[in-house]
């Protein structure tokens, strides 16, 4: 399949994901990073998507101990949210994936809803098939350091020394972003497209669950947010976007960010 656009690092194919998954051989990616439009929350210029062929392929394209992230949220209709969220996870369990971790993608600006409480989440479905490969810890800082005391430790020779205390922990599976305004991204044309997710976000995850030179998949490339990231973290990319205005908005928001990178090296 001829692919729309190329960088040294990755691919966009414009066309139907479960069309170009069709030609992927088993065992390609390492890690795929997406948020699907979901339920009637994004209007995406009347196409439609398999999601079972969808995920099926997914799995069978994904690397032994490779990884799904499947970021979604749920619509509320006439009162009740549809819970599709949670049929698509038991769904992927069902193809063979694992859930390795259920995290939380908390939103840090939010709109007034007068009828319930504010909906301020997305989920942010982890699956691996078999047994995870990778695993890039990310730490943050701890809290209240000032009272914590160093531990006396005994070396070898029995003589006494204070262990250092770190100031870091592991970090917790609800991640907090700002959103909204250009808190997502500083790129302007980005916002052409409905449903962009933080650029920190999709980060965070390549640099957690990949490493530098590993080929990262997203099936919804859209405004080109996972491709931008996996070029800065050092990953190869391969992207499919059914929308060719969406297209040609990743790919401007690619270019420049490789621009960007070549003036910081220089």
């Amino acid at each position: 399949m001829k692919h729309y656009y190329e960088t040294e690092a990755g691919k966009l194919f414009c066309c139907d994901n479960v069309i170009y998954l069709n030609t992927v051989n088993d065992n390609t990616f390492d890690l795929t990073v997406t948020s699907p439009p979901y339920d009637n929350l994004r209007d995406y210029k009347g196409y439609s998507w398999n999601f079972e062929e969808l995920a099926k392929e997914l799995y069978r394209t994904t690397k032994q101990g490779g990884v799904v992230v499947w970021v979604v949220g749920d619509a509320t209709i006439n009162g009740s949210e549809t819970g599709s969220s949670f049929r698509q996870a038991l769904y992927f369990m069902e193809c063979g994936f694992n859930l390795h971790d259920t995290m939380i993608y908390q939103k840090q600006w939010l709109h007034q809803n007068c009828k319930r409480y504010q909906q301020e989440f997305e989920y942010m479905f982890v699956f691996t098939k078999s047994t995870i490969n990778t695993f890039n810890c990310l730490k943050e800082k701890k809290l209240y350091m000032d009272k914590r005391k160093p531990k006396q430790r005994k070396d070898s020779g029995k003589k006494k020394y204070q262990e250092k205390v770190s100031t870091l922990k592991s970090r917790g599976n609800v991640w907090k972003y700002d959103v909204g305004g250009r808190h997502v991204t500083k790129d302007k044309i980005a916002y052409e497209h409905p449903a962009i997710f933080p650029e920190k976000l999709a980060y965070d995850h390549i640099v957690s669950w990949s490493n530098e030179g590993d080929i990262v998949f997203d099936p919804f490339m859209g405004s080109g947010t996972t491709a931008k990231m996996a070029e800065r973290s050092n990953r190869r990319w391969i992207g499919c976007e059914i929308s060719k205005e969406y297209c040609e908005i990743a790919k401007e928001r690619i270019d420049n960010e490789r621009e960007q990178l070549r003036l910081e090296f220089e």
